[in-house]
């Protein structure tokens, strides 16, 4: 698949190999959230839950902070802890502020779901 420039003694690959590890490399970053096990679909499902209490259209109130656009904010609703996949994953573990916890309402695969949906509003 690669040849030897005599003139240069550099190797040169075809440009159909160079088409294979782009499309290779492509897939991958498509198929990276069924690999880590994310499903923004089945986020979306779990987020009905949230969505009585949680806007995905807006950043609004409702009865708690809206949440569109939440992971490109710099903090959480608190104003001082950093947007991060592991502070929302703690917030909807633990609640507070009047948002109950969900550690044990929710499994570690709806947990990575909601996350990988959240990122998406």
């Amino acid at each position: 698949m690669a040849l030897y420039n005599h003139n240069f003694g550099r190797i040169l690959v075809f440009p159909m190999t160079i088409k294979r590890i782009l499309g290779i490399s492509a897939g991958m970053v498509l198929a990276s959230s069924f690999l880590f096990g994310q499903d923004e679909a089945k986020g979306k499902e779990v987020f009905e839950q949230c969505g009585v209490c949680h806007a995905a259209d807006s950043d609004e109130k409702k009865m708690g902070p809206g949440l569109k656009g939440l992971f490109k904010k710099k903090t959480l609703a608190d104003g001082k802890t950093a947007v991060t996949e592991s502070s929302v994953r703690k917030k909807i573990d633990e609640g507070g502020n009047g948002m109950p916890a969900y550690a044990e309402m929710l499994d570690k695969k709806e947990k990575d779901n909601l996350i990988a949906y959240l990122k998406t509003l």
